[in-house]
Protein backbone atom coordinates (compact mmCIF):
# COMPACT_ATOMS: atom_id res chain seq x y z
CA UNK A 1 0.00 0.00 0.00
CA UNK A 2 1.21 3.46 -0.85
CA UNK A 3 1.69 6.01 1.91
CA UNK A 4 1.25 8.87 -0.59
CA UNK A 5 -1.16 9.98 -1.88
CA UNK A 6 -3.80 9.48 0.78
CA UNK A 7 -5.52 6.09 0.49
CA UNK A 8 -8.83 6.41 2.33
CA UNK A 9 -10.71 3.26 3.43
CA UNK A 10 -13.65 2.55 1.15
CA UNK A 11 -15.93 1.79 4.10
CA UNK A 12 -15.58 5.22 5.70
CA UNK A 13 -17.33 8.34 4.36
CA UNK A 14 -15.36 11.57 4.10
CA UNK A 15 -16.20 14.68 6.11
CA UNK A 16 -17.52 17.38 3.82
CA UNK A 17 -16.14 20.20 5.98
CA UNK A 18 -13.17 20.43 8.31
CA UNK A 19 -12.83 22.41 11.51
CA UNK A 20 -9.96 23.86 13.49
CA UNK A 21 -8.89 21.74 16.43
CA UNK A 22 -7.76 22.68 19.90
CA UNK A 23 -4.75 20.39 19.69
CA UNK A 24 -1.40 22.08 20.08
CA UNK A 25 0.69 19.15 18.89
CA UNK A 26 3.37 19.47 16.23
CA UNK A 27 3.65 16.85 13.49
CA UNK A 28 6.67 14.94 14.91
CA UNK A 29 5.04 14.67 18.34
CA UNK A 30 1.70 13.54 16.86
CA UNK A 31 3.48 10.84 14.83
CA UNK A 32 5.39 9.69 17.91
CA UNK A 33 2.15 9.60 19.94
CA UNK A 34 0.49 7.31 17.37
CA UNK A 35 3.54 5.06 17.10
CA UNK A 36 3.85 4.67 20.87
CA UNK A 37 0.12 4.18 21.37
CA UNK A 38 -0.05 1.45 18.70
CA UNK A 39 2.94 -0.32 20.28
CA UNK A 40 1.32 -0.13 23.71
CA UNK A 41 -2.00 -1.37 22.36
CA UNK A 42 -0.21 -4.34 20.82
CA UNK A 43 1.61 -5.03 24.08
CA UNK A 44 -1.58 -4.67 26.17
CA UNK A 45 -3.53 -7.00 23.86
CA UNK A 46 -0.73 -9.55 23.49
CA UNK A 47 -0.97 -9.15 19.71
CA UNK A 48 1.81 -7.15 18.06
CA UNK A 49 0.76 -4.37 15.70
CA UNK A 50 2.41 -4.97 12.31
CA UNK A 51 2.86 -3.30 8.92
CA UNK A 52 2.02 0.25 10.02
CA UNK A 53 1.48 2.64 7.11
CA UNK A 54 0.58 6.29 7.53
CA UNK A 55 -1.18 7.48 4.41
CA UNK A 56 -1.68 11.18 3.72
CA UNK A 57 -1.14 13.87 1.10
CA UNK A 58 1.84 15.26 3.04
CA UNK A 59 4.99 15.56 0.95
CA UNK A 60 8.15 17.59 1.36
CA UNK A 61 6.92 19.75 -1.51
CA UNK A 62 3.45 20.31 -0.08
CA UNK A 63 3.30 20.14 3.68
CA UNK A 64 -0.15 21.73 3.91
CA UNK A 65 -2.25 19.99 1.24
CA UNK A 66 -5.89 20.85 0.56
CA UNK A 67 -6.89 17.41 1.85
CA UNK A 68 -5.45 17.00 5.36
CA UNK A 69 -7.03 13.59 5.95
CA UNK A 70 -4.85 10.83 7.40
CA UNK A 71 -5.35 7.06 7.34
CA UNK A 72 -3.26 4.79 9.57
CA UNK A 73 -3.23 1.23 8.19
CA UNK A 74 -1.92 -1.69 10.24
CA UNK A 75 -2.39 -5.36 10.97
CA UNK A 76 -3.68 -6.55 14.33
CA UNK A 77 -4.55 -10.18 15.01
CA UNK A 78 -3.50 -10.86 11.39
CA UNK A 79 -6.24 -8.63 9.98
CA UNK A 80 -5.91 -5.33 8.16
CA UNK A 81 -7.25 -2.37 10.16
CA UNK A 82 -7.49 1.31 9.36
CA UNK A 83 -8.20 4.34 11.51
CA UNK A 84 -8.80 7.38 9.34
CA UNK A 85 -9.59 10.95 10.36
CA UNK A 86 -10.23 14.01 8.18
CA UNK A 87 -12.17 16.13 10.67
CA UNK A 88 -9.49 18.79 11.12
CA UNK A 89 -7.81 21.32 8.87
CA UNK A 90 -4.23 20.23 9.62
CA UNK A 91 -2.57 16.86 9.11
CA UNK A 92 -0.95 16.92 12.55
CA UNK A 93 -4.35 17.47 14.18
CA UNK A 94 -5.87 14.51 12.34
CA UNK A 95 -2.91 12.35 13.41
CA UNK A 96 -3.34 13.50 17.01
CA UNK A 97 -7.05 12.61 16.78
CA UNK A 98 -6.06 9.10 15.65
CA UNK A 99 -3.80 8.88 18.69
CA UNK A 100 -6.81 9.64 20.91
CA UNK A 101 -8.90 6.99 19.11
CA UNK A 102 -6.18 4.40 19.76
CA UNK A 103 -5.95 5.48 23.39
CA UNK A 104 -9.72 4.99 23.70
CA UNK A 105 -9.25 1.42 22.41
CA UNK A 106 -6.53 0.91 25.05
CA UNK A 107 -8.96 2.10 27.73
CA UNK A 108 -11.58 -0.36 26.48
CA UNK A 109 -8.97 -3.10 26.56
CA UNK A 110 -7.93 -2.32 30.15
CA UNK A 111 -11.46 -2.00 31.52
CA UNK A 112 -13.53 -4.27 29.28
CA UNK A 113 -11.05 -6.91 28.22
CA UNK A 114 -9.83 -8.23 24.90
CA UNK A 115 -13.32 -9.24 23.71
CA UNK A 116 -14.50 -5.61 24.02
CA UNK A 117 -11.46 -4.32 22.10
CA UNK A 118 -12.05 -6.93 19.39
CA UNK A 119 -15.68 -5.89 19.15
CA UNK A 120 -14.87 -2.20 18.70
CA UNK A 121 -12.10 -2.96 16.22
CA UNK A 122 -14.59 -4.73 13.94
CA UNK A 123 -15.49 -1.30 12.58
CA UNK A 124 -11.86 -0.64 11.74
CA UNK A 125 -11.48 -3.68 9.48
CA UNK A 126 -10.82 -2.02 6.18
CA UNK A 127 -9.41 -3.84 3.23
CA UNK A 128 -9.39 -1.37 0.38
CA UNK A 129 -11.60 -2.38 -2.51
CA UNK A 130 -9.49 -3.16 -5.51
CA UNK A 131 -10.02 -4.79 -8.84
CA UNK A 132 -7.11 -7.18 -9.18
CA UNK A 133 -3.94 -5.35 -8.29
CA UNK A 134 -5.16 -1.93 -9.41
CA UNK A 135 -7.21 0.57 -7.44
CA UNK A 136 -10.09 2.61 -8.83
CA UNK A 137 -7.86 5.57 -9.70
CA UNK A 138 -5.47 3.41 -11.69
CA UNK A 139 -8.34 1.71 -13.54
CA UNK A 140 -9.80 5.09 -14.49
CA UNK A 141 -6.34 6.53 -15.24
CA UNK A 142 -6.81 9.60 -13.07
CA UNK A 143 -5.15 11.24 -10.08
CA UNK A 144 -6.53 10.00 -6.73
CA UNK A 145 -9.38 12.07 -5.37
CA UNK A 146 -10.08 13.72 -8.67
CA UNK A 147 -13.44 15.45 -8.44
CA UNK A 148 -16.80 14.28 -9.75
CA UNK A 149 -16.35 15.88 -13.19
CA UNK A 150 -12.93 14.24 -13.69
CA UNK A 151 -14.25 10.82 -12.63
CA UNK A 152 -17.21 11.14 -15.01
CA UNK A 153 -15.00 12.28 -17.90
CA UNK A 154 -12.57 9.39 -17.44
CA UNK A 155 -15.41 6.89 -17.15
CA UNK A 156 -17.16 8.21 -20.29
CA UNK A 157 -13.97 8.08 -22.33
CA UNK A 158 -12.98 4.57 -21.26
CA UNK A 159 -16.48 3.09 -21.20
CA UNK A 160 -17.23 4.07 -24.81
CA UNK A 161 -14.32 1.85 -25.85
CA UNK A 162 -15.16 -0.99 -23.43
CA UNK A 163 -18.96 -1.03 -23.69
CA UNK A 164 -20.16 -4.50 -24.73
CA UNK A 165 -22.29 -3.02 -27.56
CA UNK A 166 -19.23 -1.55 -29.33
CA UNK A 167 -17.20 -3.55 -31.90
CA UNK A 168 -14.22 -4.12 -29.57
CA UNK A 169 -16.26 -4.00 -26.35
CA UNK A 170 -15.48 -6.16 -23.35
CA UNK A 171 -18.16 -6.87 -20.76
CA UNK A 172 -15.63 -7.64 -18.00
CA UNK A 173 -13.65 -4.47 -18.65
CA UNK A 174 -16.88 -2.46 -18.67
CA UNK A 175 -17.88 -3.96 -15.28
CA UNK A 176 -14.41 -3.14 -13.93
CA UNK A 177 -14.77 0.48 -15.09
CA UNK A 178 -18.25 0.77 -13.59
CA UNK A 179 -17.05 -0.61 -10.25
CA UNK A 180 -14.03 1.73 -10.31
CA UNK A 181 -16.27 4.74 -10.99
CA UNK A 182 -18.63 3.77 -8.16
CA UNK A 183 -15.69 3.23 -5.78
CA UNK A 184 -14.16 6.60 -6.72
CA UNK A 185 -17.49 8.32 -5.99
CA UNK A 186 -17.63 6.64 -2.57
CA UNK A 187 -14.12 7.80 -1.79
CA UNK A 188 -14.91 11.42 -2.58
CA UNK A 189 -18.20 11.26 -0.68
CA UNK A 190 -20.63 11.31 -3.60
Amino acid sequence: MESYPLYWPSTLPRNKTQIASRFDTKLPAALENVKNSLELFGKDSGQKIQEIIISSNFTLGQQKPKDAGVAIWFKWENEQRCIAVDRYLKIEDNIQAIYHVIEARRTELRHGGLHIARQTFVGFKALPEKAGDRNCWQILGIIPYTGEAGINAAFRKLSTEAHPDTPNGDEEKFKELTNARDQAFKLIGK
